[in-house]
């Protein structure tokens, strides 16, 4: 493949170190920032990385672009967004504001169950504009590659739709945004349910059987938490998923320590999510494990709740991530750079941890090992900054400074 070379990047940040320490116990010199740096790559990979004045005589005809006075990273990744869904909920914040409690908007016809039925009400073209809408913001920030979970049609023939529909999103933007489509009908209990494994036994799992032989799925997600899916439950998806060579997820831990962080562990799942209310002996499991524990900051800014003890994750070894929840009921905000950049404080991060937790680790949660990182080998996804250095994107909180 031909060569293509940018050159007088002011910094390149590689996280060459990061990458070498798979993405735990991090200080802030993991970045491993190049001053005044070039990248040689191809279509597939990185061939060469480091400062300009060093580049190989071999590389020097390239043809190149010029990026004085700009800042490359690896490409930004939000690992776990619910995009796909149907109608508006912007007067349950105005009314959580305002006093109101889960059970309050529940009674007044919202909650997860109010997108349920917009979703099913909405029309396959309707869902696929809008997506496409919200892809196109996303990836305007610098993120280039999105997970988007499954989960608002709640029935059989509605969540299938919707994992075709993320499956056409994914062909829709190929070349230019990398799309993970993650199964997650076990999301809530519809009500005709009289227990949450007569749903997984009836529509869940007949229906992921019938979508493997697509070949569509990336991964198969579940909310293991009291009052929706049970470690029974959860256990039993997995083990469906394991047989039929899906990785799973999990969203874990959330409202009480259910051991859900342990269960993802044990069943090496690519991450488990949320993770408020995790212990220490869930933490341990996920040090000695590979799977990432992706943090959700922004659940809990929404919502005005606490957040994860997130210092315990990371100086116990943990891989941690952070991703944006982007979801209409608990947070609608879409803007994972802006996520994390409000957490960090709160999370106690140093630079390289929130850096890597939205680059090389959101990837490693996506089961994409070839990126993150920009090193020669890896796959040359990168997101370039129009600032002279890293310090300025993270402290202009919200302010879109991404050009490429």
């Amino acid at each position: 493949m031909s060569l293509k070379a940018f050159r007088n990047f002011s910094q390149i940040v590689t996280l060459a170190k990061s990458f070498e320490k798979d993405g735990r116990h991090l200080q802030p010199e993991d970045l491993s920032i190049i001053e005044q740096a070039s990248i040689v790559f191809d279509s597939d990979e990185i061939v060469w990385v480091g400062r300009d004045e060093d580049l190989l005589n071999e590389y020097q005809s390239v043809p190149s672009e010029d990026f004085h006075g700009k800042t490359l990273l690896p490409e930004l990744v939000d690992s776990h967004t619910h995009l796909v869904f149907g109608g508006d909920r912007s007067s349950e914040y105005s009314m959580r504001l305002n006093g109101a409690d889960y059970q309050d908007i529940a009674n007044a016809g919202g909650g997860i169950l109010s997108t349920m039925k917009a979703t099913n009400l909405a029309t396959h073209d309707e869902l696929f504009e809008s997506a496409v809408k919200r892809i196109e913001r996303i990836y305007s920030y610098g993120v280039g590659t999105i997970e988007i979970k499954s989960g608002y049609g709640l029935n059989y023939e509605k969540e299938k739709e919707c994992s075709l529909l993320i499956s056409k999103l994914k062909d829709h933007f190929k070349g230019q945004v990398q799309i993970s489509n993650t199964f997650m009908a076990a999301h809530a209990v519809p009500k005709k349910y009289e227990s949450s494994n007569e749903y997984i036994n009836k529509e869940v799992i007949p229906l992921l059987k019938e979508l493997s032989e697509f070949g569509i799925i990336d991964a198969v997600d579940i909310f293991h938490e009291e009052g929706y899916f049970d470690e029974v439950d959860t256990q039993q998806l997995f083990d469906v998923a394991s047989f039929l060579n899906i990785p799973v997820k999990s969203h874990a831990d959330e409202f009480k320590d259910n051991k859900g962080a342990i269960l993802a562990a044990k069943n090496h799942a690519l991450s488990t999510d949320h993770l408020l209310c995790t212990g220490d002996d869930g933490i341990k499991a996920l040090a000695g494990s590979n799977t990432v524990a992706t943090l959700l900051p922004g659940t809990g800014f929404f919502l005005g709740k606490p957040q994860a003890n997130a210092r315990a994750f990371f100086d116990a070894g943990v891989k941690v991530a952070i991703a944006s929840d982007y979801n209409p009921g608990s947070c609608h905000c879409d803007n994972v750079l802006l996520v994390a950049s409000l957490a960090a404080p709160t999370y106690k991060m140093n630079i390289a941890e929130l850096w890597s937790a939205i680059t090389l680790n959101a990837a490693h949660a996506l089961n994409l090992k070839k990126q993150g990182a920009l090193v020669p080998g890896l796959a040359p996804r990168f997101t370039i900054f129009d600032t002279d250095n890293l310090d300025k994107i993270t402290y202009h909180w919200g302010v879109n400074l991404c050009i490429r």
